[in-house]
């Protein structure tokens, strides 16, 4: 079982969730290039610019520990990830769990992503203003748990971990990327979990990717938030194992 971080975050995510599953299954954890312990020398804008780079890096990464076909756990942009590296290598690939994906972030016709094109601009021009300014103010929105400060400031000390000038092109790639189409490419059975309220990916979001997949289950979480795998892990588990079991 194979977990991958979304943006701003690093493999410490998934503390809550990965330890449940080291029973049953070979866990791997990994932090995306330019983020976490990851070689900041390894970052090429070039590579880097469109999410295909990510996703070749997953398929390396499931090459070089020479595994049986995997369950991939993606969170956010890295659920798109895991979405394009089965596309491509489908027979590395057992299961997907999409939380909280999104294939596209800006509205189209007859497409709600939750974000204006304007909206999007000037997120990605607040960020490169001011990104430690852009992380204090915008991670508790993400977290979504304002009850929980603590989620939320621990969101924005990740975010201010990251290396400002990677973590604005990470963005870049991440919140203009359109990978509608390439649903439609992948085989692999998936299960897309989706909170209640999230401020990044919508419910209308979740069931778009539902709805675009072969062959995938949807379940709705009763939590807020854009990271349920810190704030409402017990549910987050309990979703996963009910879709593994039944699998």
């Amino acid at each position: 079982m194979v977990f991958a971080h979304g943006f701003g975050c690093d493999q410490g995510m998934w503390r809550y969730v990965a330890p449940v599953f080291e029973d049953t299954h070979r866990v791997v954890l990994f932090d995306h290039v330019g983020a976490g312990r990851s070689d900041l020398s390894a970052w090429d804008p070039v590579r880097y610019r469109r999410l295909d780079g990510y996703a070749e890096d997953v398929l390396q990464i499931l090459e070089a520990v020479d595994m049986p076909p995997v369950v991939f756990v993606g969170h956010s942009v890295s659920a798109m990830i895991g979405l394009l590296a089965a596309a491509r290598r489908p027979e590395l690939f057992e299961r997907l769990v999409l939380v909280g994906p999104s294939p596209r972030y800006i509205d189209d016709e007859g497409y709600r992503g939750g974000f204006s094109a304007g909206e999007i601009e000037e997120l990605l021009e607040t960020m490169d203003g001011n990104y430690l300014g852009w992380s204090q103010y915008i991670a508790p929105v993400i977290m979504g748990v304002p009850q929980r400060p603590e989620l939320g400031q621990e969101l924005t000390d990740s975010f201010c971990r990251s290396d400002p000038a990677i973590a604005r092109h990470f963005a870049r790639t991440t919140f203009l990327s359109d990978n509608r189409a390439d649903l439609e490419r992948v085989t692999t059975p998936a299960l897309v979990v989706q909170c209640r309220e999230d401020v990044i990916a919508p419910r209308e979001v979740g069931e778009y990717v539902h709805g675009h997949l072969k062959s995938s289950e949807f379940v709705l979480l009763d939590a807020t938030g854009h990271c349920p795998n810190l704030s409402a892990p017990g549910q987050l588990v309990d979703a996963m194992k009910s879709y593994l079991l039944a699998a």
